[in-house]
């Protein structure tokens, strides 16, 4: 049984393809990463925002956790992440990213009853993997130096190195998984919101 999660919003990203400042950018009267933390707290009384750079989430009251230097992409939040849960003898991180506005309500809770023995469970919608939506026990950290030694870098690579179930969620009406990372993107996220 998994006690003490603590929940990781990844907000490290350059945010390219829509300009740059993606976290900060907004959906209805929202910035993405203040929905992110919005639906982080009612998992858990601790809430990390994992970033590059603190200006990457300027204004926000929330604890960050700089992406480990040595690992590119959303690898290097999750590492940071799961050190400071490990720090805080929380049993399980779960990583969302906040570039994702419509995650289902019940993620915590259906990952946490699949993890069983695992060391991951991972999200997935349409048999598309998730991996950045995802419940990781502490341990799986001790995973990653080999993992780090192989020179691969993906979640979803990791989650299967060290040991992950999956978790499917349907797609009616929409993918709750759908991510914001062009306008056009954010454009479809605010009619989703007009409902």
């Amino acid at each position: 049984m998994i006690s003490g999660i603590a929940v990781l919003v990844l907000a490290g990203g350059e945010g390219s393809r829509i300009g740059g400042g993606k976290p900060l950018r907004r959906l209805g009267a929202d910035t993405l990463v203040a929905r992110a933390l919005s639906l982080a707290r009612r998992w858990s009384d601790q809430v990390l925002v994992a970033v590059r750079e603190p200006e990457q989430v300027q204004g926000i009251d929330a604890e960050l956790v700089r992406d480990d230097p040595g690992l590119s992409g959303p690898l290097g939040g999750l590492a940071a992440g799961l050190r400071q849960a490990r720090l805080s003898r929380r049993d399980a991180l779960l990583a969302i990213p906040c570039d994702t506005p419509f995650l289902p309500a019940d993620l915590l809770e259906r990952l946490a009853q699949s993890i069983g023995g695992a060391k991951v469970a991972v999200a997935a919608s349409a048999g598309r993997l998730h991996p950045s939506c995802a419940l990781w026990r502490v341990e799986a950290l001790d995973a990653l130096p080999d993992w780090q030694a192989s020179g691969r870098r993906s979640l979803i690579g990791f989650a299967d190195a060290a040991g992950h179930v999956v978790v499917e969620w349907p797609v009616v009406p929409f993918d709750p998984f759908f991510n914001v990372n062009s306008e056009a993107d954010l454009r479809r996220a605010e009619a989703i919101l007009a409902g």
